[in-house]
């Protein structure tokens, strides 16, 4: 007989399972993931929410609010006005002395070099002199043929003087005949003459030996002056020849230490500069340092370059600590007309001209000044204007007034402070 058996401990999966019904005491439980479901929708729904509400604003303020203009306004104050003009120049020595040669030859001896202090006098450098000792001799001995030849006349002309005499003794009592006499009187006439052209070739000679000596003085060249050697464009077995032109040697300059700036000033402005003039210059080697000079010379000539004509205007310079350097580039700004402890107002705000408002009419100039948030016409009279600043001759202006120099346009966000939310 066999057992009937009943349902496993661990249940059958096809057969039907019986769920309690719920009591008070036992209620009934959502499954998690029917919770995690619900609060998904809910945070969504609150985002959206917010979404809404901050593009609702953000339109609000946008559309709703009015433009309005904020005003930049520099206060009116008393200072300095300085008119410029602004020129490129190049620093240079006030002095520089160019050492050349009149002869030709070949380098034999070189003493200076760059930056070399020299005293007047010294040797810096020497040509071969023996091509010029050569003539220099050779001039010596012809002076000497010549002195000798001078003494050798000399005697001649002694000799024909004293025949002469003695025939003169003789003609008057007839002892001798006058043609002899007169035969004397040719040769001692000749004696003369042989001796004035004695006389001359001694003279020419010599011309030509103290020709020769130069010459062979120049084959050392010395410096003429107290200075410094800025520049030395020969080397040591170097040819040079002097056939059209003297070669430059050395460059010489006299005192570094007082130094000058060539400045190049257009046509347009050099007629406001004056002898005396301040002027300030910076150059790259010391970008932050301002070097002061004063203007020593407007000179005439022109200088035209494509069309363009410049004048040069030279300004001195102290330089007592060597700083400045010759050949550099200098940006240079002259000053010719300066005023201080005057009423002045930034050029900007002769040109502002607020949104909407006419031009003034003609030479008419007038500023705008902020007076209970609006602009406010005032016709004023300028005087000397700089690169920042406008001097006031006369108007209804005051130190401190508000002066608009620019306007922008802002929106009521601006003007109210509040800033602008951002999606």
């Amino acid at each position: 007989m066999s057992k009937q058996s009943g349902p496993s401990e661990t249940g059958n999966k096809d057969t039907p399972q019986i769920v309690p019904f719920p009591t008070a005491e036992r209620p009934v439980r959502e499954p998690a993931t029917q919770k995690r479901g619900a609060a998904r929708h809910w945070a969504i729904g609150v985002g959206l929410a917010l979404v809404l509400a901050v593009a609702t604003i953000y339109v609000w303020w946008s559309v709703g609010s009015s433009p309005g203009i904020r005003y930049a306004t520099v206060p009116v104050a008393i200072g300095p006005i300085a008119r410029s003009i602004s020129a490129t120049g190049t620093v240079n020595p006030e002095l520089t002395i160019i050492v050349g040669t009149y002869v030709s030859g070949v380098i034999q001896e070189l003493s200076c070099d760059y930056n070399t202090q020299v005293k007047r006098g010294q040797s810096c450098a020497k040509i071969d002199p023996r091509p010029y000792q050569s003539i220099v001799d050779q001039g010596k001995a012809n002076l000497a043929v010549a002195k000798a030849q001078l003494e050798k006349d000399n005697a001649s002309l002694t000799y024909a003087r004293l025949s002469l005499g003695r025939l003169a003794t003789l003609v008057q009592t007839n002892a001798v005949s006058r043609d002899a006499y007169d035969n004397a009187k040719n040769v001692y006439d000749q004696a003369l003459a042989q001796i004035a052209f004695d006389e001359a070739t001694i003279r020419q000679r010599q011309a030509v030996l103290d020709a020769a000596q130069v010459n062979l003085d120049y084959t050392n060249s010395i410096s003429p002056v107290d200075g410094t050697v800025v520049s030395r464009n020969v080397t040591m077995g170097q040819t040079v020849a002097a056939s059209f032109q003297t070669p430059t040697l050395f460059l010489i300059a006299t005192d570094l230490t007082k130094m000058q700036v060539d400045a190049n000033v257009s046509e347009s402005d050099i007629g406001g500069i004056r002898n005396g003039n301040k002027a300030t210059f910076t150059v790259d080697a010391y970008s932050r340092r301002a070097f002061e000079g004063r203007v020593t010379q407007v000179r005439q000539s022109p200088q035209t370059v494509q069309n363009v004509v410049t004048y040069d205007v030279v300004v001195s310079v102290d330089n007592s600590d060597l700083a400045l350097k010759p050949g550099l580039t200098a940006a240079t700004r002259i000053i010719v007309d300066q005023r201080s402890g005057v009423l002045r107002v930034p050029n900007q705000a002769l040109r502002y001209v607020p949104t909407g408002a006419a031009l003034p009419e003609g030479k008419q100039a007038r500023v705008w000044v902020l007076r209970d948030g609006a602009p406010a016409p005032i016709q004023v009279t300028p005087g000397l204007d700089d690169d920042e600043f406008t001097e006031i001759v006369q108007g209804e202006l005051k130190v401190d007034d508000k002066v608009i120099v620019a306007e922008q346009q802002n929106s009521a966000n601006a003007r109210s402070g509040v800033p602008r939310p951002r999606l």
